[in-house]
């Protein structure tokens, strides 16, 4: 008889944020895990930066322009802290769908200002953060308001199904990325996408169907693409002039997200840019079936010649030195003696 692979049903959100206000993204996100639990998914995929937004006010405007400036302002204060009251809610609804949920968020570290990383937080169907992954190295104007994240949070985690990954749109083509979470198993990986590219770029759809089959063959995985969409407040929100507004209202420039077998068949999408949710019934066996043929966590790899490493480490600032503990009270009390 042997062993059972299961049958999951997943599926990829296609949506856009209630652009740079936190707490209406939440509900809303809130709102279409519940919506999904209740079609069935067991493995929910969000955007990059969905709560609050992704900042692509930087393919229209300079960095330092009072436009740029004013909207990265609002995405600090709007950003999502872990733990906090967004995160809480969104293991709610998790809880309540008794699903897997991958959220793209915009992570600031508590108590700090103006730092930001371009996160995917992992929850569990009882509401329980599993971790989270920090994008590794932004991409073009990203780097203005995001710090790359390291090592510790680069990984894939366990569930019922096996491990699960997910990375942030341009890396999931870097190559020891993509081994990395090779050799750590991955069954299922969740690709997060933005709202667009920016203007020199092939389309977004086109991107994302390239990358979402090609990371499938090198895998063996199933890949759940996210993609973001632009609505009209966002395009008001932007204040881009009319060939700005253009490329922002085709069709071809935004959208796209999809679900792929790892023998590369799409299951479910590609999406238009319109709001929605795909689904698919993704069997696991599949995966067992490619990696007789080419397992590059195993027996198709010579880890004699190929090794890579990974640092987990997280370096800091600054460091200290001696003590800085005073006794106040020996100092008085020789003050007064004096």
């Amino acid at each position: 008889m042997g062993d059972n692979y299961p049958i999951v049903k997943v599926a990829a959100v296609q949506s856009a944020p209630v652009f740079l206000n936190r707490e209406a993204t939440t509900e809303k996100a809130c709102s279409l895990i519940r919506e999904a639990g209740e079609n069935g998914a067991r493995v929910i995929a969000f955007p990059e930066s969905y709560i609050p937004a992704h900042p692509i006010w930087f393919h229209f405007h300079p960095g330092t322009d009072s436009i740029a400036t004013k909207l990265s302002v609002e995405l600090f204060k709007n950003s999502v802290e872990i733990p906090g009251p967004e995160v809480e809610a969104l293991g709610a609804a998790a809880r309540e769908a008794n699903a897997y949920v991958i959220m793209g968020i915009c992570e600031k570290i508590p108590n700090t200002f103006g730092t930001m990383f371009n996160t995917q937080i992992f929850i569990g169907p009882d509401g329980t953060l599993l971790g989270k992954h920090q994008k590794i190295m932004p991409t073009v104007g990203e780097r203005l308001v995001h710090k790359g994240g390291y090592g510790d949070t680069f990984m894939t985690f366990n569930t019922e199904f096996g491990p699960i990954s997910g990375l942030v749109c341009g890396e999931n083509t870097n190559p020891l990325a993509i081994f990395a979470l090779t050799a750590e198993g991955t069954r299922i990986h969740i690709m997060g996408w933005p709202n667009h590219f920016p203007k020199i770029s092939r389309p977004m759809r086109e991107r994302v169907e390239t990358t979402s089959k090609t990371f499938a063959e090198m895998t063996k995985a199933f890949v759940i693409s996210s993609c973001a969409i632009v609505d009209e407040d966002i395009i008001k929100i932007l204040k881009v002039n009319p060939e700005q507004e253009e490329f922002l209202r085709n069709p071809l420039n935004s959208g796209g997200s999809s679900i792929v077998s790892p023998d590369t068949k799409v299951l479910a999408g590609p999406m238009g840019n319109e709001e929605g949710i795909i689904y698919a019934d993704i069997d696991l066996e599949v995966g067992v079936k490619m990696k007789i043929r080419h397992d590059f966590a195993g027996h198709y790899n010579r880890p004699d010649i190929f090794h890579l490493t990974i640092n987990r480490s997280v370096p800091t600032l600054y460091s200290e030195s001696g003590s800085s503990e005073i006794n106040f009270s020996e100092i008085t009390e020789t003050l007064e003696i004096k």
